[in-house]
């Protein structure tokens, strides 16, 4: 059996039905006062993006640098690429989502594999062999 997504006890479908004051309710205080001081014009025209490819105008791929965009329930089974700072890495927006940030999603750093010491770096390196 399939379990079905709930968002604070609410489908999918019925948070798509609701209104944008009613959905803010049920967002914490850190998305609720995001989206209470208003979207930018950046992020309208992403959000107008998302809703054309939502209806199946859109044929290329979403890019964006807006990290900061909330995903909201009618974002949801679309794709976005969102820039990690070195490339865009492609993010399938789920229902479990909905309420997270866009950047969350997408790593800005990756671990350090450091190398040997080099010639010079510290005394203990000149007793290091070089091949």
């Amino acid at each position: 059996m399939v379990k079905k997504f709930l968002y604070r006890g609410i489908t999918k479908e019925d948070l798509e039905k609701t209104s944008l004051e009613k959905l803010f309710l049920l967002f914490n205080s850190r998305q609720r006062r995001s989206l209470t001081r208003g979207i930018t014009d950046g992020k309208r025209k992403l959000i107008e993006e998302i809703k054309s490819a939502t209806a199946g105008k859109l044929k290329n791929p979403i890019k964006t640098h807006l990290r900061d965009l909330i995903i909201l329930p009618y974002m949801v089974d679309v794709t976005v690429d969102v820039f990690s700072g070195k490339e865009f890495v492609p993010v399938i927006i789920k229902a479990e989502m909905i309420g997270h940030y866009l950047g969350e999603y997408v790593i800005t750093n990756k671990k350090v594999s450091h190398g040997a010491p080099g010639v010079g770096s510290s005394r203990s390196s000149l007793y290091v062999p070089l091949k």
